[in-house]
């Protein structure tokens, strides 16, 4: 894992890349790579690298060279196969110098051109540069597991980076506020598309080539994913074997290092499976490394500890406390370059810490529920849908309305209101409203009450939902099921990516996502539906694959995910972080929120109800603002380490 970026200047500029730019630019990724740095840079064309060595420690130094010079490359990520390949590319003369598998990206290049990427097998995110042909090549891997950010100037000037931040070190961009994903970001905790907050910063999209040639720049789709189902329907027991068999062979690509190696262990399902295959993959204990936060319902370490003595790891835990969870809190928001989606990015960060004092790389269970259905929202909705036409098709309008009526104003138990509220009972019977508005953080009516006139004015985009949307209608899924996964696995998933990507790499560890080799990804997506969700059962396939090789208790426990418990943190020791950074003066006069709306908000959240999503977003938007767009180094303190750190060897 490793941090790239680079500078593209057409010939009509007539300039030269400035070295001392192009190394702000590199350096600004130092936590990606602080075991080498690099850089090439000829006439209008520079390329840097930050390295954190894994494979090849002597000989991957980067940027990267083919015999003749010509080709220049700067790599991100680990390439599973390229070992594969080699026999073929020396029999046709090429000559190895390294046995780094970004020797073996060239090759591959100089034998198929742009055609390359799709000889790899893993997670990369990488530049080259051809001399002969004057054109630099950009690629990102299938799922979108590492990050290429970019901005392109009128004139045709191109800067690429790993992390946004190398792109404003730069100066290549002015950190201003986008309004047009303003919408988007209130509603889904993050940009779904192409655009990020900044203003004229996009990704480069999962799956994608960028080539650029003198300023113009093409942008073209390599890999996509089918849910179209296999025209020979197996048997049950056939689809888990070969699914058993694909998840065996990616955790042991996933095994390739140079370097020590371990794995994040939550004690649910998918990091237990990945903790089961490896343990009969490797010969020492595994190293496994857990976090968790002192008050129960945020604390998972007794299953963590479970699946820890059936497999035998040397197993680590770190317990963070809430002060120490919001003195990283801006830190960690510099490290994601936006507003941090989700609490779970905190502690995230401290147990990469404390795996960076052990290993290298870790393995992470990432992607699993995105690929299998693993989240309750499918099944909800689904059923929400179905439960909804027929209601609506047999009891008459005024009496939906007088039981619409009973629960949002009866005087029942108010938990039991709330959930029916969300039900086919009270909300419209389509998918922007049972599905999108139910799962949103600000849905579409609160969003009218949220941003000032001025506000919404200035966006162009008001559709929070149009990526969404667009990207379920694009899929070839039949089936509303595999429609949902088909969007989240390229918005909800590529966010959890990015969180992943971001922390480890904020402590210079390397994290790899088994579940996401783009052979099962293909395999799973084709499966029938009742494959990932049947009836109340989420996963079946992982369930049943797993069976006989992981703890009972861990194969059948409701899924937990990782909750912070920052509602109550925000209503007694912390509530001032929301009197600076919500309803403070500063953030008020932005003008970008209703006051009182906001005041309302924080109001009801202390009388009782949860708002601790919205809240948490409202803070972490005005550090964000602070941080970016108004310039300021910190706004809280430094994170410290935590204190209680604790590890032993299972018995």
């Amino acid at each position: 894992m490793c941090g790239i970026c680079g500078i593209a200047l057409p010939k009509k500029l007539n300039r030269q890349v400035d070295e001392t730019q192009l190394h702000r630019m590199r350096d600004a990724l130092v936590h990606r790579g602080p075991d080498d740095a690099g850089s090439f840079i000829d006439g209008g064309i520079g390329l840097g690298h930050r390295r954190l060595s894994i494979v090849d420690l002597g000989g991957g130094h980067q940027p990267m060279t083919n015999e003749d010079g010509q080709i220049q490359i700067v790599f991100n990520g680990e390439i599973y196969n390229h070992r594969d390949h080699r026999p073929m590319l020396e029999s046709r003369g090429h000559r190895y110098r390294t046995s780094s598998d970004t020797e073996t990206i060239i090759h591959l290049y100089e034998e198929f051109g742009t055609e390359a990427v799709q000889y790899l097998r893993g997670m990369f995110a990488f530049a080259m540069w051809d001399g002969g042909k004057q054109r630099l090549l950009i690629a990102r891997d299938r799922l979108g597991v590492k990050p290429v950010y970019y901005t392109l100037s009128q004139d045709g000037e191109l800067f690429f980076a790993s992390e946004i931040k190398a792109l404003i070190e730069a100066r290549a961009v002015k950190p201003e506020l986008n309004y047009d994903v303003l919408s988007d970001f209130a509603a889904n905790r993050y940009t779904s598309g192409e655009e990020t907050l900044f203003r004229g910063v996009r990704r480069l999209p999962p799956g994608h080539t960028l080539v650029w040639q003198d300023g113009k720049v093409e942008i073209a789709r390599f890999w996509d994913v089918s849910f179209a189902k296999h025209e020979s329907p197996l048997s049950d027991r056939e689809y888990i074997e070969q699914f058993d068999q694909l998840f065996r062979e990616s955790v042991r690509l996933r095994l390739m290092a140079d370097v020590p190696l371990g794995m994040f262990l939550s004690g649910g399902i998918d990091s237990t499976a990945i903790a089961g295959v490896m343990s009969k993959l490797v010969s020492d204990p595994i190293k496994t490394f857990s976090v968790a936060f002192a008050e129960r319902e945020a604390n998972e370490l007794e299953f963590a500890r479970m699946a820890a003595r059936a497999f035998k790891t040397e197993h680590h835990e770190i317990v963070v406390s809430p002060k120490e969870f919001f003195d990283a809190l801006p830190a960690m928001v510099y490290q994601e370059d936006e507003p941090i989606a989700h609490p779970s990015s905190i502690p995230l960060y401290f147990v990469s810490k404390l795996a960076a004092d052990h290993v290298k790389v870790v393995l992470t269970g990432e992607g699993s529920d995105e690929l299998l259905a693993g989240y309750d929202k499918y099944r909800k909705t689904i059923y929400n849908l179905a439960l909804g036409r027929a209601y609506n098709s047999v009891i008459p309008s005024p009496l939906r309305g007088l039981v619409k009526q009973v629960i949002e104003n009866g005087s029942g138990a108010l938990a039991i209101r709330q959930k029916l509220a969300r039900t086919f009972l009270c909300v419209p019977s389509d998918i922007e409203s049972i599905y999108f508005d139910n799962f949103s953080v600000f849905s579409r009516s609160r969003q009218q009450s949220l941003f000032t006139a001025e506000t919404r004015a200035r966006m162009t985009e008001s559709d929070p939902y149009r990526t969404s949307l667009a990207l379920m209608g694009e899929a070839d899924a039949v089936t509303m099921l595999d429609q949902l996964l088909a969007a989240d696995m390229k918005t909800y998933l590529h966010e959890l990516l990015m969180k992943q990507d971001q922390m480890s790499m904020a402590a210079s560890i390397e994290s790899r996502v088994p579940f996401l080799d783009h052979k099962l990804v293909e395999f799973a997506a084709r499966l029938p539906e009742r494959m990932k969700l049947r009836g109340l059962t989420t996963k079946y396939i992982l369930r049943q694959a797993m069976a006989d090789k992981i703890p009972a208790e861990i194969l059948t426990r409701k899924k937990m995910g990782f909750p912070v418990p920052v509602g109550a943190w925000l209503r007694g020791e912390f509530r001032s972080l929301l009197d600076e950074y919500v309803l403070g003066t500063r953030a008020m006069e932005r003008g970008i929120f209703e006051p009182d709306f906001v005041r309302n908000l924080v109001a009801r959240h202390e009388a009782g109800e949860n708002h601790a999503e919205r809240l948490w977003m409202l803070m972490n938007f005005e550090i964000w603002q602070r941080r970016f767009l108004d310039g300021e180094e910190q706004t809280l303190a430094e994170p410290a380490a935590p204190a209680k750190r604790f590890a032993y060897a299972a018995a």
